[in-house]
């Protein structure tokens, strides 16, 4: 058993699902959070903007002598990933490789769809991923550039008019391609499940890019002698680089806890 932490890190307030899922699936956890809701989004920027940013987020979780690392963004995961693991010698974890399998798995016709920032559809990763596993598969990959913004501002009511317009043409060229299975591939995204899933239909099979994630963490830190003890309460600290106030407030909604104790505010830019 391995009492050290579990480190998390995304762009801003969407890692909050991957959180979650991990305290679901493994409550004796003592986890790290950051948020670098000062750079938001990440999904706009250039591919050496998005590993610097990434970078300095490792090195300030490092501080805390995590024992294992997630990448709960989407566009981290797609474009610096293989940087992070060549630089750092511990596991690290993105969300895209689960959400590949979780796809496959669930899809019936191999239609599948993927919506995710401007970097995570221009690295072609879930496509490549899709395709090494499945030669058949056929996908759609769409950029969503303004989901990211409305769930970092609390605009994830699925009663939201401004929310369902923006879906409904994000969504369509996915219902015309006929995809039985969408990979919701930005962790912001699943705060927008239940307005996807009025959009999309109810034969659609939506993909948690998180929740696959913590799955097969768990498996892997029980495999290698990594879980803590199961009988532990867990943990959470919660780091951001701006707006601490607005991440506990849009945080607890979420986790349905009150976290503003836990959230301390962080300058991501002395990390060294």
């Amino acid at each position: 058993m391995d009492s050290r932490p579990i480190g998390i890190f995304d762009s801003g307030l969407g890692g909050l699902t991957a959180v979650k899922e991990a305290v679901r699936r493994m409550p004796g956890e003592h986890i790290v959070f950051f948020g670098d809701t000062g750079r938001v989004p990440y999904g706009t920027r250039s591919t050496p903007t998005i590993i610097r940013y990434a970078m300095e987020d490792m090195r300030f979780l490092k501080r805390f002598d995590i024992k294992t690392a997630v990448v709960a963004c989407g566009t981290v995961s797609t474009t610096a990933l293989p940087e992070l693991r060549k630089n750092f010698d511990l596991p690290i974890y993105g969300v895209t490789e689960a959400a590949v399998d979780a796809a496959l798995r669930e899809s019936r016709s191999g239609r599948i769809g993927v919506i995710g920032t401007n970097a995570s559809i221009r690295s072609g990763t879930y496509e490549r991923l899709l395709k090494e596993q499945c030669a058949d598969a056929e996908v759609v990959s769409i950029p969503c550039p303004l989901l990211v913004p409305l769930v970092e501002n609390g605009r994830f009511d699925p009663a939201d008019p401004v929310v369902r317009l923006i879906l409904e043409e994000y969504l369509a060229p996915i219902t015309e391609f006929g995809a039985d299975t969408l990979i919701l591939g930005c962790t912001h995204y699943p705060l927008l499940r239940t307005a996807v899933a009025q959009v999309c239909g109810p034969d659609v099979a939506l993909i948690d890019p998180g929740r696959e994630t913590a799955e097969v963490l768990a498996q892997e830190l029980s495999a290698n002698g990594l879980a803590a003890d199961p009988d532990r309460k867990g943990s959470l600290r919660c780091f951001v680089s701006d707006d601490a106030e607005s991440f506990s407030h849009f945080g607890s909604m979420f986790l349905g806890r009150d976290i503003e104790a836990d959230v301390s505010l962080c300058d991501i830019s002395a990390e060294k």
